[in-house]
């Protein structure tokens, strides 16, 4: 009777390839390209703001019709909320509501 293997749920033995989460000390892996830009190279922030200025209004243009709607749905919600409030709190509004 063979004893049963035992499970790899901790660190990996002496018998497997793979190493423990990077660490590379073990076996020297083949065939892995890695490309690099130097940071002088890169330009990350090359015309940020004039890219900003046509691309960022083009974009938000073309939101408007989403959000402007609501918007004044909500605001209208609101305006007429804030009236009828002091309306219903006034005198008049308490005579016409039978109100004390």
């Amino acid at each position: 009777m063979r004893p049963t293997a035992a499970r790899l749920d901790g660190m990996p033995g002496a018998k497997t390839f793979c190493p423990w989460w990077g660490d590379t000390s073990i076996h020297k892996q083949r065939g892995v390209v890695v490309y690099t830009v130097s940071p002088f190279r890169q330009r990350g922030s090359k015309a940020i703001f004039k890219g900003w200025l046509f691309n960022g209004y083009r974009r938000l243009a073309a939101q408007v019709p989403y959000w402007i709607v609501p918007f004044a749905i909500g605001y209208g919600t609101y305006t007429w909320a804030k009236r009828r409030d002091a309306w219903q709190n006034s005198k008049a509004g308490h005579l016409a509501l039978g109100g004390h």
